[in-house]
């Protein structure tokens, strides 16, 4: 796959979500999502789906596993995907090896 196939995956999922999202809760996210709520605060349990997918995203994004799942599927990264372009396209020259081009180690 490629990163044009990315594109028009995040753009089919982003159209199938469309404006109300249901979700049926297991008991225990239903009690874990009741704990949040009461401590939190927040004006309805959205708000803390909203925040749940942001800190997801963004712990996927910082240890590197979402480079890893976009690479093994469509053989790009989050950068490249952010700017349009893949490494060889911005560079010129093909992908680094493995270990050089990693953005992160474990």
């Amino acid at each position: 796959m490629s990163l044009d196939d990315l594109s028009d995956a995040v753009d089919a999922a982003y159209a199938d979500l469309g404006d109300d999202y249901a979700v049926s809760l297991d008991r225990e996210t239903r009690t874990e999502l009741a704990l949040l709520q009461a401590g939190l605060g927040p004006e309805d349990a959205d708000d803390l789906l909203k925040r749940a997918v942001h800190l997801l995203f963004q712990s996927t994004v910082e240890t590197g596993r979402l480079d890893a799942h976009l690479r093994r599927e469509y053989d790009v990264t989050y950068d490249e995907y952010l700017s349009g372009m893949t490494y060889e396209q911005m560079t010129g020259t093909p992908q680094p090896p493995e270990n050089d081009g990693r953005r992160y180690q474990f």
